[in-house]
């Protein structure tokens, strides 16, 4: 049951959603890739500055659909590693994937952004977007980045998650808005009619077309 026509139409329509929010003193990040897509027309909305947090998820064996955890933007894992461990993932699997996790983070970050400064986000309202949230791990991770940086508020927007990942996200002190929360949940695609994959070319090129916006 398609919810969205693509990333765009919800992006427009959790901008809507998020108008509160609007004024000096937001910035917003997308996830990539996909969820850059939809964190632009959110800034576009909100008349924000629009960068990205990069987390990745760390995969549960032969699983690459299911989330054990994540690594942060700045190399942190968030993960249970008894219940990873439970899952089939042993020790040994774990410390690898770690340690691939944290390369991925530090060459996409190059490819997106280049050597240029990160945002200030202390004292900033700081609105995290993505396509949707499935596990939550990757969410979870950015939310734990962006709050070293000392933000007044973080705020989590997505246009579909289940019920139970917002529902944990919110436990944890951290304001969720999300679109819709259908059931059963399955795969976050499902509730898109186009839910084409977006490359690292597409999300350089919002950036700077946000830029340019700003400028």
């Amino acid at each position: 049951m398609a919810l969205f026509r693509d990333r765009v139409e919800a992006g427009k329509k959790l901008g809507q959603a998020l108008a509160y929010c609007k004024g000096e003193g937001v910035v917003v990040l997308g996830i990539p890739r996909g969820g850059v897509v939809v964190a632009n027309e959110v800034a576009r909305a909100l008349g924000a500055p629009l960068d990205v947090v990069v987390t990745r998820k760390i995969e549960a064996p032969g699983e690459p659909e299911y989330a054990l955890g994540a690594v942060t933007q700045e190399g942190e894992v968030l993960m249970d590693r008894r219940a990873a461990e439970s899952l089939g993932a042993t020790s040994s699997y774990l410390d690898e994937q770690i340690r691939l996790k944290r390369e991925e983070v530090r060459d996409r970050m190059q490819r997106l952004r280049g050597d240029a400064p990160y945002p200030a986000l202390d004292g900033k309202t700081v609105v995290i977007v993505d396509d949707g949230i499935a596990t939550g791990s990757s969410v979870s991770a950015a939310v734990m980045s962006v709050k070293k940086r000392k933000p007044k508020e973080v705020v989590v927007a997505v246009p579909v998650a289940p019920e139970d990942a917002v529902q944990s996200l919110s436990e944890d002190g951290t304001k969720v808005v999300c679109l819709s929360t259908p059931g059963p949940f399955l795969a976050i695609g499902e509730f898109y009619a186009d839910f084409g994959q977006v490359e690292d070319l597409e999300v350089k090129r919002i950036l700077g077309e946000s830029a340019a916006r700003r400028r």
